[in-house]
């Protein structure tokens, strides 16, 4: 061999093994164990200050179906087998208890009454099942010397573009095929318009008014976009209203932030994923207004099953919860107080749809995830 031919072979295994150190090293550090949030110490917060409230919104991942007990894919089995989230519980093995964190979570009842599943101070102990709020409250809970207030209202099966639209939205049409594959065209529903969506008379334009909606007895249906949003802000400024019952002690509040986990029922309709964008912007800032809260900073995760690059209802939907984080810079407004957690990485395979089967360690690893990005955007004064 020629020394010219051996110094080459020499320069190529030295790429190689520079190549094979760099895949060895991204490996680590995926797979390196995070660095644990410590346990809570026990001790009330300085009511003192005003309760700083994060309100939860979304769908049904963020209502929580991640299983307590059960097995592989529990929260116990995590914590007690697998040792992770060990903040979580005490070296006895009993579920811990925040003492400056205070958990509430309502729901809209029959009748639009309010259902009532959470009001203590936070502990696994007290829940059946969990969403993110854990992974959430204790990393706030931690970086926040004031009382907390996670307070959860939301609801399943709720889209962006019909039930939760946002006041002011106004209506648009959409082009879709029918069956037969001929082109149509809808006016889709505007806040507090019903049907969801109706055939465009083009002379008229979104101007088409919509036809009665009745059930099958004749009677108008009582729903219209935006009723969930009305519903969620409601039950949330209503527990407001009653700190003291919700707070014990607690005289004064701030809304301090957002948390907001949905997309899946968007996804299914194509006239809702091209709209998203648009609706997601307005209900960050609809939220702030609505609540006398302009400098709220407002995190999101987007759906597990979501990969960038994709096309389809649910790349536009994924596209625009991308687009909306303030690093994006597309809207200069939310910088420095909107971020999205990109969750697939966390999703272990799973789906929104599918409510990640259950697994509580995505709803943890997605709730820690959004948790601490609410926490490094509340260090950022802007």
């Amino acid at each position: 061999m020629s020394t010219k031919m051996f110094c080459g072979v020499l320069c190529l295994l030295a790429i190689l093994a520079v190549g094979l150190s760099s895949v060895w090293a991204a490996e680590q550090v995926k797979t390196a164990p995070k660095q644990d949030v410590p346990r809570p110490d026990g001790k009330p917060a300085d009511m003192t200050k005003p309760v700083q409230v994060f309100i939860l919104l979304g769908q049904s991942n963020m209502v929580g179906l991640g299983k307590i007990v059960g097995g592989e894919g529990s929260l116990e089995h995590a914590v007690k087998e697998k040792k992770k989230y060990s903040y979580l519980a005490d070296d006895a093995g009993s579920w811990t208890e925040r003492k400056d964190v205070r958990y509430v979570r309502v729901m809209d009842g029959r009748g639009g009454g309010t259902q009532l599943f959470n009001n203590e101070w936070m502990t696994v102990k007290t829940c059946r099942t969990i969403g993110p709020e854990f992974g959430i409250g204790h990393p706030l809970g931690n970086a926040i010397d004031a009382p907390v207030m996670i307070l959860k209202s939301c609801i399943g099966n709720r889209s962006l573009g019909w039930d939760l639209l946002p006041p002011g939205s106004e209506r648009y049409e959409f082009v879709t095929k029918d069956k037969q594959g001929a082109e149509k065209t809808l006016v889709y529903a505007g806040y507090k318009d019903r049907p969801e969506y109706w055939d465009m008379d083009k002379a008229k334009g979104t101007a088409t008014e919509p036809p009665p909606w009745l059930d099958k007895a004749g009677k108008v249906i009582d729903w219209y976009a935006g009723k969930q949003y009305d519903a969620d802000v409601a039950k949330a400024k209503k527990v407001l209203e009653e700190l003291d019952k919700y707070h014990p002690g607690a005289t004064k509040y701030e809304v301090a932030g957002f948390f907001f986990w949905q997309g899946e029922k968007d996804c299914g309709n194509a006239g809702h994923a091209s709209r998203y964008e648009q609706n997601l912007v307005r209900f960050i800032k609809q939220l702030r207004k609505d609540f006398n809260a302009p400098d709220a900073k407002f995190v999101l995760a987007t759906l597990g099953e979501s990969t960038k690059g994709s096309e389809g209802p649910g790349g536009m939907v994924l596209d625009a919860q991308l687009a909306v984080d303030g690093a994006s810079g597309k809207y200069p407004e939310f910088k420095g107080n909107v971020a999205t957690i990109y969750s697939n990485p966390m999703a272990q395979g799973g789906s929104g749809n599918g409510h990640y089967g259950g697994k509580a360690e995505v709803y943890m690893d997605v709730g820690e995830a959004m948790g601490q990005a609410m926490v490094d955007l509340l260090k950022n004064k802007q």
